[in-house]
């Protein structure tokens, strides 16, 4: 049992961003504005499908769901393999048209089939979509980072959160989504490492070979996957549906996502990196949980007194019991997902607001564009530092339910209007989508208090999102023009 001191935890994060600072110098050598925002796609397929696993696990997969797992058991696999449906979906449905299009921001999409507020409201949802959820991830993080490093010298929050946001600043301004697409390589190498390395640390603590360590696992209650009572919240269709919308969404229409996926050379790249990178995301999904219950055998067999919230199990047990290896692989990790989750929201939120809102053209080089794509980012950065604060004040819940809970509120609107034009042929009467857009979520909160008594106790899930999209779609076919 080995404690990180405070000057080890310094060593470790300052060589780590100092790996950083060496990709982004590289990366943004001859770079331009077209750099910045699509990487002059030319980034090879392969390198994005293996950063993409970082991103899109992030902090909250790397702490939240193994501490999950005692009050959920391994039902958030169900959403998972519903995930292979959205990708396997945005691979042969959304990109063919990202790629005709040419398209910098995705929400371009909804101007060429609608107009200018359709647009418009698209954009605002994922700017509202991913500041949030960035700022839930980061906040996981920064407690962590707070915990090993910041609380030793007496430095409050909130300049542990300014310092982690800064820290990215510095290497993503000059070459934007191409570092990102680079750093997301190193940052998923490290994230998947921890995991093997803390699974490998407690086996040897509880003198597990290979083969017990999977019988542990597979025999607990925790490793329980499939549940079919229909009014439950882990109802296996519910969690499979909702994962496969949720997959469509915060990935197929999420600029964030997208933008990596449009640094390929073409099409058929970028597609042979979507089916790599959802493939690849079921064992590794699989491998968090199965952490979970490790963990949660680990503490029970050494005695330890579990915390409070179910998110500092993974950081309280890896920094204060495991080894100083597994310490420092685990530090390494954390940092990755702090990285890696927040680096290209910012970058994401500056390409759509700077191209959605400010129309810059990404192609010209001027200094004009070159300082408002400065000030954005700057922008973006202070108010996700703000969203992170407000969040530390009102945080009760574990912060990867949270995270889907609001995407099913933020994410409908864009799920309808996207689904709307792929299906229909219709056009509407644009300047009216936007009471469209906020009526759905505010009927989809209506309906969600009031579920169990209206519909026979069913609660709603993360189906809420459907539930969203569905009102949203059904609010357009009141807005279709008249032949």
């Amino acid at each position: 049992m080995t404690e990180l001191t405070p000057l080890l935890v310094f060593i470790v994060i300052s060589g780590y961003f100092i790996v950083l600072i060496l990709i982004s110098y590289l990366t943004s050598l001859k770079s331009d504005n077209a750099t910045f925002f699509t990487g002059n796609r030319k980034s090879p397929w392969y390198l994005v499908a293996f950063g993409m696993i970082g991103a899109s696990l992030s902090g909250v997969t790397f702490i939240s769901v193994p501490g999950w797992v005692a009050s959920s058991s391994f039902s958030y696999f169900q959403m998972v393999m519903g995930y292979l449906v959205g990708y396997f979906a945005i691979a042969l449905v959304l990109m063919p048209i990202y790629y005709k299009l040419k398209l910098v921001s995705i929400y371009t999409y909804l101007e060429n089939r609608f107009g200018k507020f359709s647009y418009k409201i698209g954009s605002f949802y994922f700017l509202l979509s991913r500041v949030i959820g960035a700022a839930f991830r980061l906040f996981l993080v920064a407690k962590v980072l707070q915990l090993a490093f910041f609380d030793a010298f007496n430095i409050p929050f909130f300049i542990t959160v300014i310092i982690t946001i800064l820290l990215i600043w510095i290497y993503t301004f000059r070459a934007g989504i191409k570092t990102i697409v680079w750093t997301d390589t190193l940052q998923t190498t490290f994230m998947l490492l921890s995991v093997v390395v803390s699974i490998i640390i407690i086996g040897r603590e509880l003198n597990l070979n290979f083969s017990e360590i999977i019988e542990t696992v597979s025999d607990h209650p925790y490793s329980q996957i499939f549940y079919w009572e229909w009014r439950s919240d882990n109802f296996f269709f519910k969690q499979f549906v909702a994962g496969a919308f949720m997959a469509f969404v915060m990935t197929g229409l999420d600029q964030d996502m997208m933008q990596k996926n449009l640094t390929c050379k073409n099409l058929k790249e970028a597609q042979k990196n979507m089916y790599w990178f959802s493939i690849t995301l079921l064992p590794v999904n699989l491998l968090f949980l199965s952490l979970g219950v490790l963990l949660y055998v680990y503490a029970a067999k050494m005695g330890i007194t579990l915390p409070e919230s179910s998110d500092e199990l993974y950081p309280l047990l890896a920094l204060n019991h495991f080894s100083l290896f597994a310490g420092i692989i685990f530090l390494l990790g954390i940092v990755a997902a702090a990285f890696s989750s927040a680096d290209s929201a910012i970058t994401a939120l500056t390409t759509a607001f700077s191209v959605d809102f400010l129309n810059i053209n990404v192609s010209q080089n001027s200094k004009k564009n070159k300082r408002t794509k400065t000030y954005v980012h700057l922008g973006v950065s202070l108010i996700v530092i703000i969203v992170i604060l407000l969040f530390n004040q009102i945080n009760d819940k574990t912060v990867v339910k949270q995270i889907f809970k609001v995407a099913g509120y933020t994410y409908g609107p864009l799920l309808g209007l996207f689904m709307f034009g792929l299906i229909t042929k219709f056009k509407i009467r644009d300047k009216f989508v936007i009471l469209v857009a906020f009526a759905a979520p505010v009927l989809t909160y209506i309906v969600n208090i009031n579920s169990e008594r209206w519909f026979d106790g069913y609660k709603f899930g993360f189906e809420l999102l459907i539930l969203n999209g569905i009102l949203m779609f059904i609010g357009l076919l009141f807005l279709v023009k008249k032949k």
